[in-house]
């Protein structure tokens, strides 16, 4: 159960301590001074039910659950260091509403949490500060730059061949979870993993010699893995026969334990069947589609952008899209929030969803600037219902001045180096989260903590004072 507010912070004890160790740096205090205002936090309470956050035991309170994640995505810390940089600091607790006396939640709570609340909530949260921006803090929307980038999946570099041993790992391990969730089950899933192991390092090997054999050695070597992974899957299809007819008799919890072993071992049946089929197009040379990169990560995908540095990518494709109030050089302005898709997923494809979060913003940008990738006819008729100037880098069909032109081919250069800024600042460049929901959840945090900081520097605007 989700809890609102935290306990108090102050104690007996806080009195002992020196001024400056119970008063927040400049920057933190701007921070907190923003995820106080009430409307920002009241976007969890229409999640209460939906993600059931009303029943079970009191879990961590919202307002140290949302600074946590802010540190987190600020610092680029993971969840263990999180945990260890929180518990070390009197400004940390402080912080996050964490008195002294009191433990730090534990990196599994956070990390549980943040899978269970889902993108929707980020999202959400991220439209409440931009407008918190602009309805208290003064903030015009100028111009509007767009752009997108590879959100990397958390995988190793894939080979047909690592796979396919991964596969047979993968189908034994399972095949043991369901032996454990069905007690009296005969038949098994042999692990191969040893077997694979060898072929895998006689393989290397062959890479290593360089003749004009090594070819036939690689293809030789991987086909007789994706044998191994074959004969794997004809053992877990067996015991996947054999326990769905012994989970009928089960009940209560050990039914739903078994289920979800059933369910892991289909699946993974599924991808390994995908990983072998794979194998066999590229020796035929047939050309394959939605190529699986990894059995943990089913929906990364390769993406090659032409980087020589890093040439091929494996993940998914995410857009950004940043409301500044001016066109100059160095605009800062908030993002609203990110789009994101499985593959390589064209610009156009994504720009309809990310003009749609700017017009639930109630938000008109006079100007919009897009690079080369976005194609003029499709850009014009997604961006009709803001009306906004459009500038397409490199396109004749550009309207204004030369000078005009030229300032806004500036400010979209910006947008490359905002996306920098936000791999480099906000780790939102690889996502440790899985899946397409789990790159959603990664790149809305990313947005959320850059705009806190953003709308945290900015003035508040002056009360109205009555004469």
């Amino acid at each position: 159960m989700l809890t609102k507010a935290s306990r108090q912070v102050d104690t007996i004890w806080d009195g002992l301590f020196p001024e400056f160790v119970r008063i927040l740096p400049n920057d933190l205090a701007r921070l907190d001074q923003v995820l106080d205002h009430p409307r920002v936090l009241k976007q969890f309470e229409q999640y209460w039910g939906r993600a059931k956050l009303n029943v079970g035991r009191p879990s961590i309170p919202m307002v140290t659950y949302v600074r946590l994640m802010a540190l987190k995505h600020r610092h680029g810390w993971g969840y263990e260091r999180l945990v260890r940089q929180v518990a070390d600091s009197f400004h940390l607790r402080r912080f996050c509403r964490i008195s002294i006396m009191d433990e730090i939640p534990d990196e599994s709570t956070i990390r549980k949490l943040t899978r269970r609340l889902g993108p929707e909530l980020v999202d959400d949260l991220t439209r409440e500060v931009v407008k918190l921006a602009v309805r208290e803090r003064s903030f015009k929307v100028r111009a509007m730059r767009c752009d997108s980038t590879v959100l990397e999946s958390d995988i190793r570099y894939p080979t047909d061949c690592g796979l396919a041993s991964e596969a047979v790992k993968v189908l034994a391990r399972a095949g043991r979870k369901l032996r454990v969730a069905i007690p009296g089950l005969t038949r098994r899933v042999r692990n191969r993993g040893r077997a694979a192991g060898r072929r895998i390092r006689e393989l290397n090997r062959s890479l290593a010699r360089r003749t004009g054999d090594a070819k036939r050695e690689v293809q030789r070597l991987t086909e007789e893995v994706a044998d191994l992974a074959k004969a794997s899957m004809g053992q877990a299809r067996r015991l996947l026969e054999e326990a769905r007819q012994a989970a009928r008799s089960l009940g209560g919890s050990s039914q739903r334990r078994a289920a979800r072993a059933v369910a892991e071992l289909e699946q993974m049946i599924g991808l390994s069947g995908k990983v072998v089929e794979q194998i066999r197009q590229r020796f035929a040379g047939e050309k394959i589609a939605e190529r699986l990169v990894s059995l943990h990560d089913p929906d990364a995908r390769p993406i090659r952008k032409g980087k020589r540095p890093n040439p091929n990518q494996f993940g998914q494709m995410t857009q950004y899209a940043e409301l500044t109030a001016h066109t100059r050089r160095g605009a800062r302005g908030l993002l609203v929030p990110p789009t994101a898709a499985i593959g390589n997923a064209h610009e156009d494809t994504l720009l309809p969803e990310t003009v749609a979060e700017v017009v639930a913003l109630d938000l008109r940008p006079p100007e919009a600037v897009f690079d080369r990738g976005f194609t003029t006819r499709a850009t014009v008729a997604a961006m009709a219902e803001l009306g906004s100037k459009i500038f397409i880098a490199g396109s004749a069909k550009n309207e204004g001045s030369r000078r005009t032109r030229k300032r806004l081919a500036s400010h979209r250069v910006g947008c490359e180096g905002r996306i920098a800024h936000l791999k480099r600042e906000y780790g939102g460049g690889r996502s440790r989260l899985k899946g397409l929901t789990g790159a959603k959840i990664w790149a809305g945090w990313t947005a959320l903590a850059y705009n806190l900081d953003t709308v945290a520097r900015l003035p508040a605007r002056a009360p109205d004072t009555q004469t």
